[in-house]
């Protein structure tokens, strides 16, 4: 485990303890913890408003009986800001995982004023692009990196693409990825606190595009031949399904990446599309019946009010203020797959179509909470390891930015 400075115990600080998600971050960096061959030991704390329910979720977790170094921050970080300074001050890197469209920036904020790294599991591409506006220079002069998306939203698309271009033996120019998710017979499930950061995300999709002009940016070149989008809903012969586009984050923080590695690293930039498998027919008639009702709910305010009120029945199960059993998780799990083409060693992207395919897979455990808290787990690790690695010496990045000259490519899921 990297040293951490004299004034700062703790190498990793977890706010959003207490939440669905929180809980099993906890977990995961105790087992981490306890489990880490060759490291000397994790030093991390827990953050939150009661004292209470802090120490159940570390009871729940058994992060005593594994020998962790736990502490207790009886703070409320989202509305005391000397609170947060004095629990950023004490730490290397900071996890999270809760609803950031209304309570992130205050501890990205605090976090850079504080020299605290900052990783978060967020699929609020709003979210995402505006501190990378707002806070990427300020980040880079106080030496403070903020790294966003590092749950299954995005890592395993960010970083399966640069782990794809890698292997690709010649030219990579586009790559489409689908997405595969299997469950048990008690079905999957989501937690309500995402269902809420759809309901408000596709309510505020306007501000994100007028956000995006502020950047400036140029539009990538695109190399060789330009793919095709594929329509709304669509036969995948790739995963034998129906499929629709991947509304998530993944589309975005790949081409944050892919901007980056191409002003920064000269790589050629890969077109991308991203695609997620919905089943049968039955389950399309579903999908475009909930899919117009939601669409014209999230345009107002009583709709939103309704939305967020009773997810259950508006997103046919799908997601509920309850979260997913144990059951649900642990029966589930996901396939991304990446099918990409290119042109060969010796080849003039210019010059006529791909000559060249490649198909790479990454499999994991159930996404939204097992996988994605992994990911982010291993991230944090990653960042305190491997610190040398990181471009520059700090800023906002994605996953892809931030970790594509680490280790963390090629570990699994």
């Amino acid at each position: 485990m990297a040293d951490v400075p004299t004034r700062r115990p703790y190498h990793i600080i977890i706010f959003g303890a207490t939440g669905f998600t929180g809980q099993f971050v906890v977990e995961e960096v105790a087992r981490c913890a306890a489990e880490g061959p060759g490291l000397s030991p994790l030093k991390w704390a827990v953050a939150g408003r009661s004292r209470q329910r802090l120490e159940e979720v570390l009871k729940q977790a058994g992060a005593g009986k594994k020998g962790n170094f736990e502490v207790i921050f009886d703070i409320n970080c989202s509305q005391n800001t000397e609170t947060m300074r004095l629990a950023f001050d004490q730490c290397s890197t900071l996890s999270l995982s809760f609803q950031y469209r209304f309570y992130g920036e205050p501890v990205v904020k605090a976090c850079i004023e504080n020299g605290a790294h900052y990783i978060d599991i967020c699929g609020e591409p709003q979210f995402l692009e505006c501190m990378q506006l707002q806070y990427h220079t300020k980040a880079l002069d106080r030496g403070v990196y903020v790294i966003g998306s590092c749950g299954f939203d995005s890592i395993p698309a960010d970083l399966g693409i640069l782990y794809t271009q890698r292997q690709f033996k010649g030219t990579l120019t586009a790559v489409e990825s689908f997405l595969k998710i299997t469950s048990g017979p008690e079905g999957f499930s989501g937690h309500d606190a995402t269902w809420q950061s759809a309901v408000y995300g596709f309510a505020d999709s306007g501000s994100l595009r007028q956000l995006r002009k502020k950047f400036g940016y140029k539009p990538l070149p695109v190399v060789g031949a330009k793919v095709q989008k594929r329509g709304f809903v669509f036969f995948s012969k790739e995963i034998e399904q129906y499929a629709i586009p991947f509304m998530g984050s993944d589309p975005s923080v790949v081409k944050r990446t892919q901007r980056f590695l191409y002003e920064e690293e000269h790589q050629s930039p890969v077109q991308y599309s991203a695609y997620v498998g919905v089943g049968g027919l039955f389950s399309i008639v579903k999908l475009f019946c909930g899919g117009v009702l939601f669409w014209f709910m999230v345009k107002f305010g009583l709709g939103r009010k309704l939305l967020t009120t009773f997810p259950s029945l508006f997103s046919f199960g799908l997601f509920s203020k309850a979260g997913p059993t144990m059951k649900q998780i642990e029966n589930t799990c996901f396939s991304l797959t990446f099918f990409g083409e290119g042109y060969s060693d010796g080849t003039d992207p210019s010059q006529g179509r791909p000559n060249a395919k490649i198909c790479t897979q990454v499999i994991g455990a159930e996404p939204g909470y097992v996988a994605t808290v992994s990911a982010m787990v291993q991230a944090a690790v990653t960042l305190l390891n491997e610190l040398h690695s990181l471009p520059r010496r700090g800023g906002v990045y994605t996953p892809g930015a931030a970790f594509y000259k680490t280790s963390l490519i090629d570990r699994p899921p």
